[in-house]
C-alpha cells in the first residue's frame, strides 16, 4: 500500500484554493506550518499575520494562496478526507466480502492514525487533531450552501458515499445508508473528542481505539442487520 500511494498525489478541488499550494515550496510550507499553528492556538486565535510571521513572509504572499483562513481550514479538511479515502480503497481492493470492508472502513474512521511519510509536509496526527476539533467550524456557517455549490464538501461527501455503497451492498433494504455513515464518521471524532476532554459523555477511553472501533462496529451491524 506505501509504495502505491508514494505515486499518488492527493488533490483538494481547485475552487477551495486561489492558488495550488502543492505546485511550490512556498505553498506546501504554508500548509505544513498551518497545521502547526491552527493546532496550537486554535482556528478563532490563528491568523496569516502569525503564519506569515512563523513561515519569514508576508500575509500576502498567503493571501495568493487561500482567500480566507477558513478556504485554508476546508483545504486542510478537504486533504484528510481524500487521504483517508485512498487508505480505504487500497486496503479494500482486493477483498470480495462487504462485511469485511466495512469493518475496514470503520476501522480507518476510529484508529489511530500514523504519519504518511509519503506526504512529509503534512503532519497527519496533528492534522487529525484539527479535523476533530475544528471540522465542524467548516460547515457550520451562513455560507454553508454556497460553500457547498462550489464544491468545498465533496471530498467528504465522497468518502461517505463510498462507505455507504458498502452498506448498500451488505443490505440494500435498509433505508438510511447516507444517514447512518455520515452519522458514524461525525460520531468517531465527537467521541474522541469526549474522550480527551469530556470523558463523562462517553465510555471509550482516551488511546483506547479498539473501543472506539468496537462501539461503532457494533452500532453499524446492529442497525443494518436484515
Amino acid at each position: 500500500m506505501k509504495n502505491l500511494l508514494a505515486n499518488i498525489k492527493i488533490t483538494v478541488e481547485e475552487k477551495v484554493y486561489l492558488k495550488d499550494p502543492e505546485s511550490s515550496v512556498k505553498g506546501q510550507q504554508i500548509i505544513e506550518n498551518s497545521i502547526i499553528l491552527i493546532d496550537e492556538l486554535g482556528l478563532e486565535t490563528f491568523t496569516f499575520k502569525k503564519l506569515a510571521e512563523k513561515i519569514g513572509t508576508t500575509e500576502a504572499t498567503i493571501y495568493r494562496y487561500f482567500e480566507s483562513k477558513h478556504t485554508l481550514l476546508v483545504y486542510l479538511i478537504s486533504w484528510y478526507w481524500n487521504w483517508l479515502e485512498y487508505r480505504l480503497v487500497f486496503s479494500t481492493s482486493n477483498i470480495p466480502s462487504a462485511e469485511t470492508r466495512l469493518k475496514i472502513a470503520i476501522k480507518i474512521l476510529s484508529g489511530k492514525i500514523e504519519n504518511d511519510m509519503d506526504y512529509a509536509h503534512i503532519n497527519e496526527v496533528v492534522l487529525q487533531r484539527i479535523v476533530i476539533a475544528e471540522s465542524a467550524k467548516a460547515y457550520l456557517t451562513k455560507e454553508v450552501d454556497a460553500d457547498n455549490k462550489e464544491g468545498f464538501f465533496f471530498s467528504y461527501k465522497r468518502f461517505c458515499k463510498r462507505i455507504s455503497a458498502i452498506v448498500q451492498e451488505i443490505n440494500p433494504e435498509y433505508k438510511f445508508p447516507d444517514s447512518l455513515v455520515s452519522t458514524v464518521a461525525e460520531s468517531a471524532h465527537y467521541q474522541m473528542f469526549f474522550s480527551q476532554h469530556l470523558p463523562s459523555l462517553t465510555n471509550i477511553n482516551n488511546g483506547k481505539e479498539s473501543q472506539l472501533e468496537e462501539f461503532l462496529t457494533d452500532l453499524v451491524f446492529k442497525a443494518i442487520e436484515r
